[in-house]
């Protein structure tokens, strides 16, 4: 090879080297924006437009969140997995879409692992059991008793099959010995629906979807499917606590990148989202919603989806638990 042409050849590369820096360096320069994969008005969006308004001031560039629904949240996850990993696409995901729905379809048009890039962990969310307020239950040991005196009679309501709710429901029956009859539903506002008109006796759901009903006093809340007492639920025990453990079931939402997005990128969108997430007055909002924050490392989100994606992998085979065909 000519002299000439071996030095372009080295020039060629130490550019593309560079390039990567360069980006990172005039990173952002444009809107963002971000994947949620839910409807407009639930608390995935509610948590996902009070950061990102933060981040906004932080960055200097507008979050435009883009809604896209369908498919227990494959759609919004394989649109951020095909797009360019330059920054400008994320992925506000919950639990299901990247560590329960991979391991229920054989069909998935992405690979969790291997398509994305994790940023932080943004919050978690306390399962927690429920029943009408003039149910005879006052703790998950009275409504385990009730199971026991009527096997596979009493309806318990999910928000459909495969979900964290239905899940959650699974661990109490093996932990506790005892069979439900699940009644799942397509979302949380209708199960609620028929827990309130007596058609089922039992449901288990996010704190923040809950925490009106809670508040009003029409629920009344058994126990918390979680490692944790949730802050705005400080008198609710832990199932663990109850007496039954390996029930910890809390639903999550992270933020993701498309695989291959530069470290330096990622570095600052972690920076940018752990500041908004631990604003004072957007951290309390979240907690005032019923929601923990976190705000962690990419590493630390990485080790921990991983963990997830096995741990509800089991789960699922377990069970047998399929999508509805």
């Amino acid at each position: 090879m000519p002299s000439w042409l071996a030095k372009l050849a080295c020039i060629a590369l130490l550019l593309a080297a560079a390039a990567p820096a360069v980006q990172a360096q005039d990173y952002p320069n444009r809107p963002i924006r971000m994947v949620i994969a839910f409807p407009p008005g639930g608390p995935t969006d509610f948590v996902g437009r009070l950061v990102g308004d933060k981040v906004k001031d932080i960055l200097g560039q507008s979050i435009i969140i883009e809604n896209k629904a369908g498919a227990n949240g494959a759609l919004g996850a394989d649109a951020v997995a095909k797009s360019a990993p330059d920054g400008y696409t994320l992925f506000l995901t919950t639990l299901g879409a990247v560590a329960i729905t991979p391991h229920m379809r054989t069909d998935l048009p992405y690979d969790v692992l291997r398509d994305f890039a994790p940023v932080t962990l943004v919050v978690r969310n306390t399962t927690v059991v429920v029943v009408r307020k003039d149910s005879p239950a006052n703790s998950i040991k009275d409504l385990v008793a009730m199971a026991k005196a009527k096997p596979g009679e009493i309806p318990f309501a999910s928000t459909g099959v495969g979900s964290t709710t239905h899940l959650a429901l699974e661990l109490l029956q093996t932990a506790a010995g005892v069979k439900f009859v699940h009644v799942p539903y397509r979302g949380a506002a209708p199960a609620l629906t028929d827990l309130l008109g007596g058609q089922v006796q039992g449901f288990s759901g996010d704190v923040p979807v809950l925490m009106p009903q809670l508040t009003a006093g029409i629920i009344k809340a058994l126990g918390a499917a979680s490692g944790e007492r949730n802050p705005k639920l400080p008198n609710v025990p832990t199932l663990a606590e109850q007496g039954f453990p390996d029930t910890s079931s809390d639903n999550w939402y992270g933020l993701l990148a498309p695989a291959q997005t530069p470290p330096a990128i990622i570095a600052k969108l972690n920076d940018a989202f752990a500041k908004a997430i631990n604003d004072p007055v957007v951290k309390q909002k979240l907690i005032e919603s019923g929601a923990v924050p976190v705000a962690d490392k990419p590493d630390q989100f990485g080790k921990f989806l991983k963990e997830e994606l096995e741990r509800w992998g089991k789960v699922v085979r377990a069970k047998g638990i399929k999508e509805p065909g």
